[in-house]
This record gives structure tokens, sequence and C-alpha cells, in this order.
């Protein structure tokens, strides 16, 4: 008699804690855009899990519910794609429409479900649309997988500057097929096998995860290997050259973890060269920077408005400007001009 309680607790317990991460990553600051396409994926998995759970044990449950889970199934895919693309390109150079397309997706979705409610058209939801939705997310999940191995064939894969490495993301490419997999065997297994699936590559993800960090905490990288004089001489010149030469403090999302990369060297290194070499975080280095770039523009001929200056210099909102410029000037960008024009100041 207990066993099925153990099932549902089970199959249950997958989709109720999908829903309690996704809500999670999404409320989290700071938000990355592949942060959040991962609670958006995980949200739907969990929606569509949920609904397996409840069809399994309660099977007369109402048909909106049923059309609600198999909404989300066709979002899952979609969903994927854009948390890997949003990860191979952290500062969204490539990806900013993503989002709108995948609305698109949804749109058409629920415009499908108001035209054919499952409640009055359940033909319209049988084995010919779950075979489209089946394969399409098939198909979805071929193109995240090219889009993943050309971002490490591309740079080696964008560092793991968000707390996403390759590796994490390979994981969360390999549970969606799991999960896909499962469903798409059901008829050969059972049709809970696709929620506990999801229970089972969400259990072990966490657990893989806790003890990496662990492991990483135990380790400390570099913790024994100080950089000589000499190296950090010559990296932090490549540092200063690249920002510079390249103005890479303009762009407002720049990351450690991009720097890092540019400079051929695992984001730990390059905190540590900052910290132990430079005396600064990688925040104050990047904020000076922007300043000394506001001030140029500030003592420019021709004078620009603050929010051009702001904008030009990297900064991502106006009281970011403001705030970091009081921080390191003593007094605001107006205030600074205006001294500087009377002579109060010289640089």
């Amino acid at each position: 008699m207990i066993a099925p309680y153990l099932l549902f607790f089970f199959a249950a317990l997958g989709a109720f804690n999908g829903l309690a991460l996704a809500a999670y990553l999404l409320l989290r600051r700071p938000a990355t855009p592949a942060q959040r396409w991962l609670a958006v994926l995980i949200l739907v998995i969990s929606i569509r899990t949920g609904k397996s759970v409840l069809f399994y044990f309660y099977p007369e449950i109402p048909r909106p519910i049923l059309q609600v889970g198999l909404t989300a199934c066709f979002l899952i895919g979609p969903c994927l794609l854009g948390f890997v693309r949003a990860w191979a390109d952290p500062v969204g150079e490539r990806t900013r429409m993503d989002g709108r397309w995948v609305a698109g997706l949804l749109a058409v979705a629920v415009g499908y479900g108001l035209i054919f409610p499952y409640a009055s058209h359940p033909e319209m939801w049988g084995r010919p649309l779950w075979g489209v939705i089946s394969y399409g997310w098939l198909a979805w999940m071929l193109l995240a997988l090219g889009a993943y191995l050309r971002a490490v064939r591309a740079e080696g894969a964008p560092a793991a500057g968000d707390g996403l490495g390759r590796g994490h993301v390979a994981a969360v490419i390999a549970g969606v097929a799991v999960v896909w997999l499962a469903y798409y065997t059901a008829g050969l297994t059972s049709y809970i096998v696709g929620a506990l699936s999801f229970s089972l590559v969400l259990y072990l993800g966490g657990i893989v995860l806790l003890a990496r960090r662990k492991a990483r905490v135990a380790a400390e990288p570099y913790q024994d290997r100080k950089i000589t004089p000499d190296q950090a001489q010559a990296d932090l010149q490549s540092l200063h050259r690249l920002m510079t030469e390249e103005a890479l403090y303009t762009d407002a999302r720049l990351s450690l973890a991009r720097v890092a990369r540019r400079l051929n060297m695992p984001p730990a290194r390059l905190s540590q060269l900052l910290n132990d070499n430079h005396k600064t975080a990688f925040k104050p280095y990047l904020m000076q920077l922007r300043v000394e770039a506001a001030k140029r523009l500030l003592c420019a001929p021709d004078p620009l408005g603050m929010e051009q200056v702001a904008e030009a210099s990297g900064f991502l909102s106006m009281s970011t400007f403001y705030s970091s410029f009081k921080k390191v000037e003593g007094m605001t960008p107006a205030a600074w001009r205006q001294a500087r024009q009377a002579g109060g100041i010289d640089s």
C-alpha cells in the first residue's frame, strides 16, 4: 500500500522543487540572461511534469490543466535553445531578440488553446499534436546542442562568470534529453517515468553541484601559486592594454569572465592578479576606468549631456554613473565639470 504514496511523493517532489528553484533563479540578483532563461526552462519542465503526476494519480483532473501541461511542454525546447544561446553570448550581442520569438511561440500556443480548448476539442490535443510537440522538442534540443558545440569550438566556451561553465550547460542539455527520452518511451515503460526522471535529474544535478563547490572550497585555486612579480607586471600590462586599446570598459555588461577569456587566463587567476598585485577587485577597477573615461568626456571641447557621458563611459544607468563618480571624485559629475571649468581642478 505504501508504494503508490512513495511514487507520488518522489514524482511530485521534483515538480515542486523545480518551481521553487525557478522562482529563486528569477528573483536572484544580479540576474544574467542565461540565469533567466534557465529559470523559465525549469519552470516549464516543472509544469509539464507536475501535470503528469496529477494525471497519473487523478485521471479525472480538469482538462484545462492538461492543456496547460502540453503548452508548457511545447516551450521546453525553445527555452533550452534560448538558455544555451544566452550562455554563449553573455553580453547579448546576438540574442537580444530571442525572448521575442519565444514569446511569439507562446502566443501561438495560447491562441491555439483559445481556438481549440481541450475541454471541447479533445481530439485536437491527442496523439498527432503530441507527436508534433515531441519531435519538435527533439529538434530544438539538437539546435541547442549545435549552439553549444559552436560556442565551445569558437572560444573554448564562455567562462563561468555567472556560475555557469560549459560543464553545467552540457549537464542541462543532457538532463532535458533524459526527460524527453522518458516521455518518448513512456509507451514502453510508464507515463509517470517522465516526472520521475525530472526528479532524478534535478536532485542528481544538485548533489553534483554541491560536491563540486565543496571541492572548490577545499582546493582554493591558486592559493598556493603566487604570481611572480615579473609575470604579474606582464599580465597587468596586457590587461591595461586590452582595456584601453579596445575600450572594453564601455560595455555596460562587461564581466570578469569575459575579460579573462580575452586574456586567455582562468577567471580565478585574473581575480587573484587584481587583488594581490593591483590591490583592487575587478568591479572597483572597472569603475575607476569608467570614471576616468567620463572625466575625459566631461572635459571635451564639445560638451556632452550627462546621459551621453554615462552611456559612452560604460555605465548601465544614470544612478550608477552618479554614485560611482561621486565615490571616486567626491562630487557629482556636474559639480566636477563646473569646478574644472572654473580652474579649481587640474585633471
